[in-house]
């Protein structure tokens, strides 16, 4: 995930953070829309369609905004499609590794757009598919081989990667039928990334892009990042369309969408010493933020910085009897106290989606703020019955 630069003190951040429950994740209208205009402005000057990926962001009470400025959601099964096709509408792309008979039956009552992962599951649902009350459009997910993020765990191209069918193992006859080929290789990087990577794509797969009618680029465009080059991307684009002119293209990025757009407040429950004083926040790492752990990366917090940078240095942990539910050490300008407010930034991606209720622990709720007014909403709270709900 990416950072803010942050101010120093609470009394910095952009809206009233005391007007939200503790916690909660905090969306800022004003932020989004920032992003999805810069993300129009792609669409137009490129000519590609730019989808929501809602296994990055899927607060659905922000898609009336959202839709506004994209064409339509992709989703990674049965409910994200349905979520798409009903709360945000346009085009619905569905991809997954592999769908069960029964998860397909849903999948076609709202898919527009359909990537199957190997030929054998496009056979095996090729029948079904045809029998379909509605067309779908169906498409195969390849798999470029051509690394450049940084982080394994994220690399779809790794060496006995799942994800995507090889060159190698692809034949003309496995793509009859299909009118879409998909590639998706990237993780919170730039164009360049992108550019050696389509490269790749059609080194290895530009054979059969003649009898295609579209290309998905995938996810992992951090366009909306301060540093972005964008004109690269339009560039890249447009070449490519130059090159293929028959061929539609999207991009589904995750991040690109809500990137910087919010927040997760917290409170202070406790603060206890261990080698040094620790402060015990009724927020988790691995319940609220659990890419915190697994990425793994350090989220800012407006008016903290790094030990040693400030005077006074904690290590902020959550409520769950993980031993590792921490989130890292922070230094502040005065010391903390019970019941004062922290604020995490950039916690709009891959948070809320990735939430559990592990040891029974509430749900952030879940706010908007106005653009123009700056008043704090608050759309969602959960309790015990979400809880409870989950199991049986």
């Amino acid at each position: 995930m990416a950072t803010h630069d942050t101010a120093h003190s609470l009394d910095a951040a952009p809206f009233d953070v005391g007007a939200c429950p503790s916690p909660a994740y905090v969306v800022d209208d004003a932020l989004l829309r920032r992003n999805l205009e810069l993300l129009g402005r792609v669409q137009a000057e490129s000519g590609a369609k730019i989808l929501l990926a809602l296994k990055g962001f899927a607060m659905w009470n922000t898609f009336p905004l959202v839709s506004q400025y994209l064409v339509g959601t992709t989703a990674s099964g049965q409910d994200e499609a349905r979520l798409g096709a009903e709360t945000f509408g346009g085009e619905v792309h569905v991809y997954s590794p592999a769908f069960t008979a029964p998860e397909m039956d849903v999948v076609l009552r709202y898919a527009d757009h359909l990537s199957f992962n190997s030929p054998s599951q496009w056979r095996h649902f090729r029948e079904t598919v045809r029998a379909a009350p509605r067309r779908v459009s169906c498409g195969l997910r390849v798999n470029p081989e051509h690394s450049t993020g940084e982080v394994a765990l994220y690399d779809p191209c790794a060496p006995g990667s799942r994800l995507g069918t090889r060159a190698i193992d692809l034949s003309p006859g496995d793509v009859e039928g299909l009118e879409g080929l998909h590639f998706h290789a990237l993780c919170e990087q730039n164009s360049d990334a992108l550019e050696a990577t389509l490269a790749a794509f059609e080194t290895r797969f530009g054979q059969y892009l003649a009898g295609m009618r579209w290309v998905n680029f995938g996810g992992g465009h951090h366009i909306t990042r301060a540093d972005y080059d964008i004109e690269r991307l339009v560039r890249v684009i447009r070449d490519f369309k130059a090159r293929y002119p028959h061929l539609e293209v999207y991009l589904e990025p995750g991040e690109a969408i809500a990137l910087n757009t919010g927040y997760l407040v917290c409170s202070v429950l406790d603060i206890v010493d261990n080698d040094g004083p620790i402060a015990i926040l009724d927020t988790s790492a691995t319940a609220h933020m659990p890419d915190v752990l697994e990425m793994p990366y350090r989220p800012e917090i407006i008016g903290g910085a790094k030990p040693g940078e400030k005077t006074h240095t904690y290590r902020l942990g959550g409520t769950t009897c993980l031993a590792g539910d921490v989130i890292g050490d922070y230094a502040f300008d005065r010391p903390l106290e019970i019941g004062d407010r922290l604020v995490f930034t950039d916690m709009a991606h891959y948070t809320m989606v990735k939430t559990t209720t592990f040891n029974g622990i509430r749900l952030p709720a879940i706010c908007r703020i106005d653009e123009t007014s700056r008043e704090v909403r608050t759309v969602k709270t959960f309790g015990y019955v979400d809880y409870m709900q989950r199991l049986s």
